[in-house]
């Protein structure tokens, strides 16, 4: 039995998708493992490094629905592991950020998707891996307009 090429085995979007999906498949146990849930630890990931974010930024990020992280910054909020405040600007908006305990918490797992992404692009050296990177960063700008 020969196999032919079939429309995805081609398609951009499809080569895309099932990279993210293997990629990330590998750290998933590893998330898991510390006691997060996927979402918890893409939430903590994203406010690391940064002073604070809005709940419709960090929506964006996640990739999820706002409603669903502002319930989902509310549980990790009772946790400690984020605060929420409003705003100055606009007071309807709140502003997210990492607590004490959560960068504690998030900061051995970020070590580790560091090391992950090392051993995932380990085959591309680092030139090709960095090209990668900045084609991905464009495709997402470009398409990535609301």
């Amino acid at each position: 039995m020969t196999h032919e090429p079939g429309f995805v085995d081609d398609y951009l979007a499809y080569l895309l998708a099932r990279a993210s999906h293997l990629i990330s498949s590998e750290f998933h146990a590893v998330v898991e493992a510390s006691g997060l849930s996927l979402m918890e630890w893409r939430v903590m990931a994203s406010l690391s490094g940064k002073d604070s974010l809005s709940i419709n930024e960090l929506a964006s990020i996640v990739l999820a629905k706002q409603p669903t992280v502002t319930k989902l910054v509310g549980r990790m909020q009772d946790t400690g592991w984020v605060k929420r405040i409003d705003a100055s600007h606009d007071k309807r908006q709140s502003l997210v950020s990492l607590t004490a305990a959560g960068r504690r918490k998030v900061q051995p797992l970020l070590k580790q998707a560091k090391v992950h992404e090392a051993q995932v692009v380990s085959d591309l050296g680092s030139d090709s891996a960095d090209l990668l990177k900045q084609m991905l960063e464009s495709l997402i700008e470009g398409h990535g307009r609301a």
